[in-house]
C-alpha cells in the first residue's frame, strides 16, 4: 500500500473520537470539518484505519489473550516466570476486570470510531466521486472486520453506523443477531464497490474478494451454509489459488501472492511496523517468545503432513533459509510459531524483529474449506471433497477417507485446525462448531459462559449500567 504519512491524521483521531467506556471521547465538529476538506484528507483519513490493523492491540498481546491462549493449540509461550498472568486467559480464569479483556474491547472501538470518522465524513468532500466510492467502501468492509471481532469475542455490542448525530456513544447493546446483519450489510455494500485488484502503489487495500471472502466466513458463523456456499464460490471463481509452497507463504516473498485474499501490510515505514512477529519470534534470538504451539496441537498433525515442520519451529533446527535456531534463555519454551519467523537476513533493522511481515487475515485456503463445509451441510459431499482435498493436496497428504457427512465434518474442522493452525481461529472455531466444552473442558472452560470474554467492567461502570455483563460475570 501507498506509504501516507499518517501521524497529525492518528492524534487527531485519538484526541476526537468515543465515550471511555468505549474508547470513543466526545466528537468535536470543528475539529472534523476543519480536517475532512481535501481529497488528500479523504485518502489519509483512510489509511488511518489500516493502520490499526497491525497494531498493538489487533496483531500483538491483546489479540492473542483472546483469539489465541484460549485454544487448545497455543500456549503462552516463553519462560514460567514471564507474564504469567497471561495463564487467565489459558485457564479460563480472567476477569471483567482484566487488563486484557479491557485492551481488546478498547482497541476495536477505536478502530470502529476511526470507520466512522471516514464514513461520516468523507461524504461532505468535494472530491473524485469514483474514489470517493471506494474510500467509503473500504471503510466499511474494514469495520464489517472490525464488528466480527468484537460479536465473536463479547457477543451482542452497541451499533454505530457513523457518527451519532447527537453524539450519544451510551448505547445498549444489540443482540448477537442484529450485529451480523448489520457486518452483512456492510460486507454486500462494500463488495459492490471495492475492486478485484489495485495498482501497486495501493496494494493492501481491500478488494471485492476481501469483501466477499469474509462474508462467506460470516454467514459460515451464521450456519447459513447456502449464502455461505454462494458467496465462496464468487470468491473461488475470481482467480486466487493455492501457494504450492506452504513455507513461501508464509515468507516475505509470498506476501500478496496469489492465496492473499485479506492481508495486512506491515512493511516497516517511518511510523515502524507490526510487532505480530517480535512478540512470537524465538526468545532470546529473535523476539519474546510468546504464543507457541501446544503439545496438543503437534499431535493433530497427521504422519506426513508438510504442515507440522513449516508451523512449528524448533530450537537447535536449521531453518530453509539457514538460520540455525538458538533459544538464548534456558528457562524458555523450545517451541515457536514458524508462520510469524522472519529470517535473520531480511530483517529490517529500523524497526523491531520481523516488524515486515505482514499478518495473513483471510487465505485462499480457508476460502475452499469454508465452502468444503458448507457444501458438506448442503448435503454435496462431492464438493466438499474435492475442496478439503485441495488444501490436503498441497500438504502433502492423501486424500480424505471420510464419505458421510458426519465423518466428512469432522474431517473438514480437523483440516481447519493444522491448516489454519497459529492463525487465530482455532478458539472461535470450537466454540462455533460446539467443540469447545469437550476439547477445552480440562482447561476450565464453562460452556454458556466462556463462549464469549466479558464486556469489560469499567464500561460497564462508566456506562451507568446501560451495557448489561454477559451471563458468569
Amino acid at each position: 500500500m501507498k506509504k501516507v504519512s499518517i501521524l497529525l491524521l492518528s492524534l487527531f483521531l485519538a484526541s476526537s473520537c468515543g465515550n471511555d467506556y468505549l474508547d470513543i471521547k466526545p466528537e468535536t465538529k470543528n475539529e472534523a470539518d476543519n480536517f475532512f476538506t481535501t481529497e488528500a484528507d479523504a485518502v489519509s483519513a483512510t489509511t488511518a484505519i489500516y493502520s490499526f490493523l497491525r497494531s498493538w492491540e489487533n496483531s500483538a498481546f491483546p489479540s492473542q489473550y483472546v483469539f489465541g491462549v484460549p485454544a487448545d493449540d497455543v500456549l503462552k509461550g516463553s519462560n514460567p516466570g514471564d507474564a504469567s498472568f497471561m495463564l487467565a486467559y489459558d485457564q479460563f480464569t480472567y476477569t471483567a476486570s482484566d487488563g486484557g479483556v479491557e485492551g481488546y474491547w478498547t482497541g476495536q472501538w477505536n478502530a470502529v470510531a476511526r470507520c466512522n470518522q471516514v464514513i461520516s465524513n468523507i461524504p461532505k468532500i468535494t472530491m473524485n466521486e469514483t474514489l470517493k466510492k471506494r474510500l467509503l467502501a473500504e471503510a466499511k468492509m474494514l469495520r464489517a472486520y472490525f464488528y466480527f471481532n468484537l460479536v465473536r469475542i463479547y457477543g451482542g455490542v452497541p451499533i454505530f453506523d457513523g457518527i451519532p448525530s447527537d453524539l450519544n456513544y451510551n448505547i445498549p447493546r444489540k443482540s448477537k443477531e442484529e450485529v451480523y446483519n448489520f457486518i452483512i450489510s456492510d460486507l454486500i455494500a462494500a463488495s459492490e464497490v471495492l475492486p478485484q485488484t489495485y495498482s501497486a502503489a495501493d496494494q493492501g487495500r481491500v478488494t471485492k474478494g476481501a469483501a466477499l471472502g469474509l462474508l462467506s466466513k460470516v454467514y459460515l458463523y451464521k450456519k447459513d451454509y447456502q449464502k455461505a456456499y454462494d458467496t465462496s464460490n464468487q470468491v473461488i471463481a475470481m482467480g486466487y489459488s493455492l501457494d504450492p509452497d506452504f513455507n513461501h507463504l508464509f515468507r516475505i516473498a509470498g506476501e500478496f501472492g496469489p492465496e492473499s485474499v485479506f492481508e495486512v501490510d506491515c512493511e516497516c515505514s517511518s511510523l515502524g511496523g507490526s510487532q505480530y512477529a517480535e512478540v512470537q519470534g524465538v526468545r532470546g534470538q529473535f523476539g519474546w517468545g510468546f504464543f507457541t504451539p501446544s503439545p496438543s496441537l503437534e499431535a493433530a498433525f497427521e504422519t506426513g503432513d508438510i504442515r507440522k515442520e513449516l508451523t512449528i519451529l524448533r530450537d537447535g533446527e536449521t531453518t530453509p533459509e539457514g538460520d540455525v535456531i538458538a533459544v538464548g534463555d534456558p528457562l524458555s519454551v523450545k517451541t515457536f510459531n514458524q508462520k510469524a519467523y522472519v529470517p535473520k537476513s531480511l530483517n529490517n533493522t529500523s524497526c523491531g524483529y520481523g516488524s515486515r511481515q505482514n499478518i495473513r487475515i483471510l487465505r485462499f485456503a480457508e476460502v475452499l474449506l469454508i465452502n468444503a463445509e458448507a457444501a458438506n451441510e448442503l448435503g454435496n459431499s462431492a464438493t466438499a471433497i474435492t475442496n478439503l482435498n485441495k488444501v490436503r493436496t498441497r500438504a502433502m497428504l492423501p486424500g480424505t477417507t471420510a464419505t458421510t457427512q458426519s465423518a466428512l465434518r469432522t474431517a473438514i474442522w480437523k483440516e481447519r485446525r493444522v491448516e489454519l493452525a497459529m492463525e487465530g481461529d482455532r478458539f472461535v472455531d470450537l466454540v462455533r462448531t460446539g467443540q469447545a466444552s469437550s476439547a477445552l473442558a480440562s482447561y476450565g472452560f464453562v460452556a454458556g459462559k466462556n463462549d464469549v470474554f466479558p464486556i469489560p467492567q469499567n464500561a460497564i461502570n462508566q456506562s451507568n449500567g446501560v451495557l448489561v455483563q454477559n451471563p458468569g460475570y
